[in-house]
């Protein structure tokens, strides 16, 4: 039997808040066990791991160690922009001119993550 990955975990403050704003980016449905003020709340993004939500004291300091690489459905911009609007911050802007490039983005609680071209982007 092989090993799989079952939850990419995060920590955070508000573990209610980050599913929250993490389900609206996968648009998926917040789990029902969830509650505000849980110490640990749960994403199940379809087709992959599911993303483990854990309070911690402390705030986060320097850089992620591992983050997420999101390839949308939409165009790489018109995500950025869509994410933005659900409450995330652009850091930095690897875009190239010649399409390919990712822009590195954070979420409410300044986790990393990064959003790449499209797969019809790749393909064009």
């Amino acid at each position: 039997m092989k090993t799989a990955v079952n939850h990419v975990s995060f920590d955070c403050h508000d573990t209610y808040e980050q599913a929250k704003f993490w389900c609206a980016v996968f648009e998926v449905s917040m789990d029902p066990e969830d509650q505000p003020g849980d110490p640990e709340s749960i994403v199940r993004v379809e087709g992959g791991p599911t993303l483990l939500f854990i309070q911690v004291p402390e705030a986060k300091t320097i850089k992620n160690r591992v983050h997420l690489d999101l390839q949308p459905g939409l165009r790489r911009d018109e995500e950025v922009e869509r994410v933005k609007g659900l409450g995330a911050t652009q850091l930095d802007d690897q875009r190239r001119p010649d399409g390919r490039g990712w822009v590195v983005m954070a979420d409410p609680e300044g986790n990393e993550f990064c959003i790449e071209r499209s797969a019809a982007e790749r393909e064009g």
